[in-house]
């Protein structure tokens, strides 16, 4: 051997020894040939001390001392025994760990064809408290855009989206819909009397009044100012007209607190049933215009779309 590649292999030992990313080597039957202090740092140990180490044993002493490596497992054998089908299989792997202490890192295994394995470990934590961050307002950001921000239920773009969505679903399978379509009687008389954040506190009750007296799984939004929708999938119109009057009565019965004062509210219910390969405007407009006969005939009431 050269001098100069002797300088170049004593070099390189001195980088990794004071380096800040972890470095080891596996022998081929996955026991440690040696190992950085940075690496070794991971599971709160001496580097001296791992030498000749296995594979397996390392990850069982991180697992019930708890210092190290999460390992997210009832049974350390079966985790095991999942690792090692995963490790090995290519030349090259890179994938992401977090320790215990809540630290993240990136792993990359290069894999010699003699079997030794060169484990690299690169911290990463400052750039998954970042993503983390990001993803956390982006779905923030994404539930603004989905969610009417006063009433705090789906806004109309949602709603509808859902609806297709849910509609299609029912029409495949040829199951019964609904459409109710509500708005609340002399709405505007409650701003123009007590002010806007009266009005404000109206809504917001309406929607959580309305919420109680939904199933989980039906469809509900804030249409626009003081008109709801509630989307029923496999319903039909006896259950519609049930659930109408189930919502009518739970508003007009008990008073409403706005503020200082408290109002009786009532609100008038269209309904549509889904027939066929309708649409959501199909049923929207008949929603509608069942809406108008409820006004019409005096309000405080659900009627059902009638085909005049």
């Amino acid at each position: 051997m050269s001098a100069d590649l002797r300088l170049f292999q004593q070099k390189i030992l001195e980088f990794i020894d004071v380096c800040n990313d972890g470095y080891a080597i596996l022998a081929a039957d996955d026991t440690l040939l040696g190992c950085n202090q940075s690496f070794a740092d991971l599971f709160y140990q001496d580097y001296q001390t791992l030498q000749g180490i296995h594979f397996d044993e390392l990850m069982r002493r991180s697992f019930h001392e708890r210092k190290g490596i999460r390992i997210e497992a009832a049974d350390i054998e079966l985790w095991l025994q999942d690792a090692h089908q995963r490790r090995r299989q290519n030349p090259f792997r890179l994938f992401e760990v977090d320790l215990i202490d809540g630290r993240w890192f990136l792993m990359s295994e290069q894999l010699l064809p003699s079997g030794e394995m060169l484990l690299q470990a690169k911290e990463i934590t400052k750039q998954k408290v970042l993503e983390n961050q990001l993803h956390s307002r982006v779905a923030s950001l994404s539930e603004l855009a989905l969610t009417d921000e006063l009433t705090k239920v789906a806004n109309r773009r949602c709603f509808v989206e859902s609806t297709n969505t849910e509609l299609g679903r029912c029409q495949r399978l040829n199951l019964p819909t609904a459409l109710l379509l509500l708005d609340l009687d002399f709405f505007k008389s409650v701003n123009d009397l007590y002010g806007h954040q009266a009005g404000d506190d109206v809504l917001k009750a309406t929607a959580h009044r309305i919420k109680k007296a939904l199933r989980e799984y039906d469809i509900f939004g804030r249409i626009g100012g003081e008109e709801f929708a509630v989307f029923l999938s496999e319903t039909c119109p006896q259950t519609a007209l049930q659930v109408a009057e189930r919502i009518r009565a739970l508003l007009a019965g008990f008073p409403i607190k706005a503020g200082s004062v408290e109002l009786c509210i009532t609100v008038s219910i269209g309904i549509a049933l889904g027939q066929g390969d309708c649409t959501f405007e199909d049923l929207y407009t008949k929603a509608d215009s069942a809406l108008y006969t409820a006004k019409r005939n005096g309000r405080n009431r659900a009627e059902l779309y009638q085909l005049i």
